[in-house]
């Protein structure tokens, strides 16, 4: 029985990461250039930033490689493993930075935050959720758990609004340059219930290197 109920949800996952991937793909290609070294932190399956290598519209010569805390093996880029604490590269080894609905799973966001704008030359961009709207927290909460049971990912059920989000921002030492909120992110139906206000991104720039 839980294996059935794991590959429904699997099932039903999939038409919605699909439509998620490429709404934040129109949002993330635009800031990219020629020959730039883009980071996925907490990658997950590689499957945004493959899209996003893949896409005709990514400028030329754009590498990337992912960082994931359990690797899932068999992934379409290159990923490295992370034990927490201080990411494995120098300062500034990257031209953009991205942590896709990483950081309501991680228990020290203030210091992974610092640790990406620490290796970013130029971008660090979040998309995570706001906590924005009639019954926001449980419909977040819902989403959550249902992207992440199937994978045995923990959830901590911790989400911030976009005043709290603009707060952890600038602790961290970021300077906000835009923002997208709210954004549609899900195909019709599932974008009413999980979309517009409860999504968020954020593209920012190490705030000593403006």
């Amino acid at each position: 029985m839980k294996h059935i109920a794991r590959s429904l949800m699997l099932w039903l996952h999939e038409p919605v990461y699909t439509e998620r991937v490429r709404r934040l793909k129109d949002l993330i290609i635009p800031v990219l250039r020629p020959g730039d070294e883009v980071l996925d932190v907490g990658c997950g399956s590689g499957a945004l930033l493959s899209a996003i290598l893949a896409d005709p519209r990514t400028p030329p010569e754009v590498r990337g490689k992912g960082l994931e805390r359990h690797p899932r093996g068999g992934e379409p880029i290159e990923v490295v493993a992370y034990g927490g604490g201080r990411l494995p590269f120098p300062d500034e080894s990257f031209d953009v930075v991205l942590l896709a609905d990483v950081l309501h799973h991680e228990t020290d966001e203030l210091g992974l935050l610092r640790e990406c704008g620490r290796v970013a030359r130029r971008w660090i961009i979040v998309k995570d959720h706001a906590r924005e709207g009639l019954l926001a927290w449980g419909r977040i909460a819902l989403l959550d758990w249902a992207a992440n049971a199937p994978y045995g990912v923990k959830c901590l059920y911790r989400y911030h609004s976009v005043a709290e989000w603009r707060t952890l921002l600038r602790e961290a030492g970021l300077d906000l340059v835009k923002e997208h909120h709210p954004m549609r992110l899900y195909p019709p139906g599932w974008e009413m219930l999980f979309g517009g206000r409860l999504q968020y991104l954020a593209v920012m720039r190490p705030l000593l290197r403006k």
